[in-house]
């Protein structure tokens, strides 16, 4: 089993000076690594279709329109799943003194990802967008690997960081975030995104509620 993470929005709570709605944590998982490495090899010949270079990354947040529509339906039909994390910074649901800083805020977010994956993962092979925000992928990396080879249930075999703009499959999970976040705040074209991917949505879970 692979497993890719990635983020979307911030740990900001001032939402009407700029901080994002929510904050979101997407897992792409594939249980079948041939199937990893097709959907891999369909994105790269994508930038090839789309007149782009070899190491070109596909980044939610920044590309157009249709080539969002592009990227979602050239991996559409691989067998992929997703769970989302999504935690709403709206001041009247979130609040505590905890969520003021963001090493508490992660580990919080942290707790979440893993509690709600945990049903899901056996020997998982874990990656995580190098590219990231430092803060939270050393968190999550801790929280998964003190996880590692439980007693009873190997639930996770590795954890490792790459950098997204070499791994196609990080980039899906940057879509895959985007995708999310766009939908739960129902923002311009937000149904044409999900259309694609909403088969794969294992759980999605907004807290607080």
């Amino acid at each position: 089993m692979l497993v890719f993470i990635d983020e979307s929005g911030d740990t900001g709570l001032d939402i009407i000076a700029g901080a994002s709605r929510y904050f979101i944590i997407a897992l792409v998982l594939f249980e079948d690594d041939e199937e990893a490495t097709a959907c891999d090899q369909r994105i790269q010949l994508l930038k090839k279709e789309l007149g782009r270079p070899q190491d070109f990354e596909f980044h939610f947040y920044n590309n157009s329109d249709r080539m969002r529509k592009k990227f979602l339906e050239a991996v559409a039909p691989y067998n992929f799943f997703y769970l989302g994390i999504a935690v709403n910074k709206d001041p009247k649901r979130l609040f505590g003194e905890e969520f003021k800083h963001k090493e508490s805020f992660y580990k919080y977010a942290c707790g979440l990802v893993f509690e709600n994956t945990k049903p899901y993962l056996k020997d998982a092979k874990v990656k995580i967008d190098k590219s990231g925000r430092a803060v939270f992928r050393n968190e999550l990396a801790k929280y998964l690997q003190r996880r590692v080879n439980p007693e009873h249930d190997r639930l996770i075999k590795s954890v490792k960081m790459e950098h997204s703009h070499s791994n196609n499959l990080l980039q899906l999970a940057d879509y895959v975030a985007g995708t999310i976040n766009r939908t739960l705040q129902q923002k311009k074209n937000f149904e044409a995104y999900h259309r694609y991917i909403r088969s794969k949505e294992i759980s999605l879970q907004v807290w607080p509620k």
